[in-house]
């Protein structure tokens, strides 16, 4: 968080508690907001009329007296405090504090808004993790951004992270596509139903596995599993995505006692396991889940759930403290099951997190295309980035919350204009650069230098609107990181674009008169590129120089 925008706040924080002296703690924390209308304050708090149960007095008269204490408290700082409606203090902020605002912003550098978790936690975001049965679908495209970008927030912020990506090698749908490959391959058709992958994507995987004839069906699942990972590896390294670690489900099956009889065992010592109908079942009720669950089947093979369950306890022994694992929106029971599992293997519940993530939907000019990867009629995550590019794909699918369904309209997401908002960020920072590069010489160092001065001269709006959305990142970064919310930067970075377009149309840089508003101009030019392209990169997106 940046020292002036946190001294304010803590300022008040101090100023709430000065007036509050022994009386108790009022039912919440104080707001400190920029208010929705001009001319209301930089800043405006409700401090006063959480004071007011408290203190037994009327809003506006605590308003007064707290608009007092926070300018005998912050001095020059505050130019000005109001009161408006039933006992909002509205905070006018002098130049002064706009400046040194400013100056906290350019000395932080690449570590602005960094370093704010408390406390810092080892986590391992598992994510996409699409069985290796056919190519990424344009839907994993939303997985792959949010994981990786809610992956960089959180490390921005401070925590230790890990990406890992567990691909579904071993089962009966691994099986299934084994047989289909060999029916493919014999020229045999593929059945419709019964779980059988009929895409022609499964005819050119039958023609790269050599001699695919004359093997088993197990072989045939390998070889095809092998090539299709390693397809999924290139589009995601396309798409920008780098992982740490790709963990196959077979090694949870290998070995003796392999991980998941280790964690069976765990369970039925715990007194969690127990048998019925010739199955084992893991008592998940006790923990919270709508129903108990098989995991080992009567034929004696386990189920998902036994190989889900042995991996989230191997991930505990690795010593992540917490585990985040974005799902689709249709594994909402999943989550349930999977929170009550960590559970009942004596992890704490609260330590994994499912974020359940929406569906996608692609409009283009023949309306919203639909997506089956079985049947094979699906768009792909490289056809989406062949259409829009990857930046472009990454916002769009970034730009509205998890839990909401997103509809990507291709036809937008490729247009060159002000409508397209991953367009809009980028061409303000490439509007940036350009400016930088034309400033005469001697002008940037000038303005950035230890012994700049930018002046005391009143300050436009739009100049003092753009600091304060400049000041407001690493609260953004904090609120996303909680939240698990990497649209929140995606919305930031449009927000300041948009300030900067303003501060573009109404203040004059190269020339600005006299010479300290000039510096301080060009200070804040340097202080919005650098700002919009950690966004940028928050998000996985990248800030180019020219557009």
């Amino acid at each position: 968080m940046s020292a002036p925008l946190e001294e304010l706040r803590a300022a008040l924080l101090s100023a709430a508690a000065a007036l509050r002296g022994a009386a108790g703690e009022p039912t919440a924390q104080p707001k400190l907001e920029r208010p929705k209308r001009a001319g209301q304050g930089d800043y405006s708090t409700n401090a006063a009329m959480l004071l007011a149960p408290v203190l037994g007095s009327p809003p506006r008269a605590i308003a007064e007296r707290l608009g007092a204490e926070l300018e005998r408290r912050l001095g020059e700082q505050v130019a000005r405090s109001e009161i408006a409606g039933p006992g909002f203090l509205n905070l006018t902020l002098s130049d002064g504090w706009h400046a040194r605002a400013l100056r906290s912003v350019l000395a932080a550098g690449e570590r602005f808004g960094a370093g704010g978790a408390d406390p810092a936690e080892s986590v391992l975001v598992e994510f996409v993790s699409a069985n290796p049965t056919g190519p990424l679908v344009a839907a994993s495209g939303r997985h792959a951004a949010f994981g990786d970008a809610l992956a960089r927030i959180l490390e921005h912020h401070g925590h230790r992270v890990s990406r890992e990506y567990y691909f579904n090698d071993a089962g009966g749908q691994i099986e299934k596509l084994g047989e289909s490959v060999l029916m493919r391959a014999r020229g045999e058709a593929v059945p419709a139903e019964q779980g059988y992958y009929e895409g022609d994507y499964v005819a050119e995987l039958a023609a790269r596995i050599p001699d695919v004839t004359e093997i088993g069906v197990d072989a045939a699942a390998r070889a095809a599993v092998e090539l299709l990972l390693t397809q999924i590896k290139a589009t995601l390294e396309r798409y920008g995505v780098h992982y740490d670690r790709f963990f196959s489900e077979r090694t949870l099956h290998e070995g003796s006692p392999n991980a998941i009889e280790r964690a069976l065992a765990q369970l039925e010592g715990a007194g969690h396991l127990y048998r019925s109908e010739g199955a084992a079942w893991v008592r998940l009720t006790t923990f919270g889940d709508e129903q108990d669950r098989v995991v080992v089947r009567s034929g004696g093979s386990p189920t998902y759930l036994a190989a889900d369950l042995a991996y989230i306890q191997e991930k505990r022994e690795r010593g992540f403290e917490r585990q985040l694992i974005p799902v689709g929106a249709d594994h909402h029971a999943y989550a349930g099951e999977i929170k009550a599992g960590m559970a009942a293997l004596g992890g704490d519940p609260s330590s994994i997190e499912l974020p359940l993530l929406q569906f996608v939907h692609l409009a283009g000019a023949d309306g919203v295309l639909a997506m089956s990867k079985r049947r094979g009629n699906f768009v792909t995550l490289d056809d989406l980035i062949d259409a829009v590019g990857v930046d472009a794909a990454r916002f769009f699918l970034l730009q509205r919350s998890h839990d909401r369904t997103i509809e990507l309209n291709v036809e937008l997401a490729r247009t060159q204009s002000a409508e397209n908002p991953v367009y809009y960020v980028q061409y303000a920072h490439a509007r940036i650069a350009s400016m930088i590069r034309r400033l005469p010489d001697g002008r940037l160092e000038a303005a950035l230098g230890p012994d700049a001065v930018w002046g005391t001269e009143a300050r436009h709006s739009s100049e003092r609107d753009l600091i304060k959305k400049l000041v407001s990142l690493p609260e953004e970064i904090a609120e996303a990181a909680a939240r698990r919310a990497p649209h929140r930067i995606a919305a930031y970075a449009l927000e300041l674009a948009q300030d900067f377009t303003a501060f573009y149309r109404d203040c004059r840089v190269v020339g600005a008169e006299p010479e300290p508003l000039e510096a301080f101009r060009i200070a804040l030019l340097v202080a919005s590129q650098r700002t919009l392209a950690l966004a940028l990169a928050l998000l996985g997106v990248s800030a180019p120089e020219s557009m």
